[in-house]
């Protein structure tokens, strides 16, 4: 199903450290989402699913190592808890080994996923079963991080700025970095001269077909290069190929 504007895609956190969730979430743009109703945020700590007196999450490793291991008692109580409302969740596991998020797959939670649960419990260390309640086990990038809060909200945040009324220009989310599929054009606001560096006379002219024909090549000039891979990934039409060579030409 593709969201419409009145559809709320609701997220869930299952974290050891609810506080770093919410905190993000009261500002700005997720703010106004979620006031808006566009998605609902429900953050759940973990350590409120334990048994024991000591309300203890973690424990260490089965023969020897550093460090804690998170315990799946905790998670599967949560999930348990969680999954007794009968909706369709699909459930994403936060790891260093898993599926590298990026703006593709953004898109494709944006349109196909309504109810989102997040995982993010010790970023490497956890017991080995939670993996098999996941639907999915998503990393934002090659490197290891304290816990999976992070990742969750760079995830939550991807997604949300793709829905349907939370931006307020809807040309904000298609026309940024990798909604093309390359990096974003350069960017100029007030003074028109600042400190020596000067606004490019093409964007003070008012001829938008210039202007628009700019950006495009200053896009591709960014990406060649900062990210020359991604155009790989793009397809170019003839126009790209001559702003292209233009480029070359120019830094020759």
């Amino acid at each position: 199903m593709t969201p419409g504007i009145f559809d709320t895609m609701t997220f869930e956190v299952l974290t050891l450290f609810p506080d770093i969730i919410r905190s993000y979430l009261s500002e700005s743009i997720m703010k106004r989402a979620i006031e808006r109703g566009v998605v609902s945020v429900d953050v759940y700590n973990i350590r409120d699913f334990t048994t024991d007196k000591h309300r203890q999450v973690d424990d260490s490793p089965y023969g020897g190592g550093a460090g804690m291991v998170l315990k799946p008692e905790p998670v599967y109580n949560a999930l348990d808890y969680l999954c007794k409302d009968g909706l369709e969740r699909f459930k994403v596991l936060l790891t260093p080994g898993g599926r590298v998020f990026n703006q593709s797959l953004a898109e494709e939670y944006a349109g196909n996923r309504r109810r989102i649960l997040f995982i993010s419990g010790r970023y490497e260390g956890f017991d080995e079963r939670i993996r098999a309640v996941s639907d999915e086990e998503l990393s934002i990038g090659d490197y290891v991080l304290t816990g999976g809060e992070l990742p969750a909200l760079v995830i939550i945040d991807a997604v949300t700025r793709l829905l349907p009324g939370v931006l307020g220009d809807s040309r904000s989310a298609e026309e940024e970095s990798f909604t093309t599929g390359l990096l974003d054009y350069p960017q100029y606001t007030r003074p028109v001269e600042f400190r020596g560096m000067k606004v490019p006379d093409v964007l003070l002219g008012g001829n938008h077909r210039l202007i628009k024909r700019w950006r495009r090549k200053e896009a591709l000039r960014h990406t060649l290069q900062r990210r020359p891979g991604l155009l790989q990934r793009v397809t170019l039409s003839e126009e790209d190929n001559e702003l292209i060579r233009e480029i070359k030409e120019e830094e020759e």
